[in-house]
């Protein structure tokens, strides 16, 4: 990935409507997003210039919003259209891509009465997030300290900025402790997900997953669970503990970012590279690239 930072790139950023400057895309330090989170994302990749499940996105990033009592200025066909156009507009062929809607400066408080919500589009070239090696030897996890909260405390099930919070302090410790993510248990001590990703267990030939109650049901979760399917391999959501990990064989993480990718470690628990996990990385990668 590149070391550019951020806010001093060429190209150009889809803005409340029109293409501008990628220098010019700011805004006041004042945002309400900024002091109290309000303020909805998501993740998208393009391959070979084309945006994969696109339409999905655009409509979760909607839902997010309105699961923080805010609606987008925008429609889905709007978001879809303005990621296109960023995509193309910058020459990217293969490219990460940044949806981001919040609340502006208009008002300062808690409540949020009189704030305008924004929207912006972003991309640029974002290889692998993890290196080949890492990729086929497989992932080291931490188990972290910070868990998943309940529904009844947060909108869990939007793809919201603030609950990201913990997920950095967990990644951020892991990184420091030599691994390469954290995997996050729920309130309830149950396993949950890393911190982007969701993940997934074999046994046997089957495959388990964490039920998605207190935490966002992935796009590529949602993907990964149908192209295994299609593989006639059998897929279990149900509740895992932590004290299970030494049953599993396989287990591997999926999401926007990481795409699919296996894991070797967690904590104390060691898992192999197994066939079905390269057969998930194989498929996967396949049907992005439209193979």
């Amino acid at each position: 990935m590149s070391m550019l930072p951020f806010d001093d790139r060429d190209g150009v950023i889809w803005y409340d409507g029109e293409l501008i400057e990628w220098r010019d895309a700011k805004l006041h330090v004042l945002s309400h997003a900024l002091h109290y989170g309000s303020s909805v994302f998501e993740g998208q990749r393009a391959y070979g210039g084309e945006i994969f499940k696109l339409r999905e996105h655009s409509q979760r990033l909607l839902d997010s919003g309105k699961a923080l009592g805010f609606n987008n200025p925008y429609s889905v066909e709007e978001i879809d259209q303005a990621a296109i156009d960023v995509v193309k507009a910058n020459g990217l062929v293969d490219a990460y891509i940044r949806p981001v809607a919040w609340r502006g400066s208009e008002m300062m408080g808690v409540a949020t009465k009189g704030s305008k919500v924004h929207l912006a589009v972003a991309a640029w070239e974002w290889p692998s997030y993890f290196d080949e090696d890492s990729i086929m030897k497989g992932l080291r996890l931490e188990i972290a300290t910070w868990r998943r909260p309940s529904p009844e405390t947060e909108p869990v099930h939007a793809k919201a900025a603030g609950l990201y919070m913990i997920a950095s302090l967990c990644k951020d410790a892991a990184t420091a402790n030599g691994y390469d993510d954290a995997l996050m248990l729920d309130y309830r001590g149950q396993v949950a997900e890393c911190t982007g990703a969701n993940i997934f267990f074999i046994k046997d030939g089957v495959i388990h997953t964490p039920t998605p109650d207190c935490f966002l049901d992935g796009i590529t979760r949602r993907t990964a669970i149908d192209l295994a399917k299609k593989r006639g391999i059998e897929v279990i959501e149900r509740a895992i503990m932590p004290e299970e990990l030494s049953s599993f064989e396989q287990a591997f993480i999926t999401g926007t970012a990481v795409e699919v990718t296996p894991l070797s470690e967690i904590g104390s628990f060691k898992f192999e590279v197994g066939e079905i996990c390269k057969t998930m990385v194989k498929d996967y990668t396949n049907l992005v690239n439209g193979r």
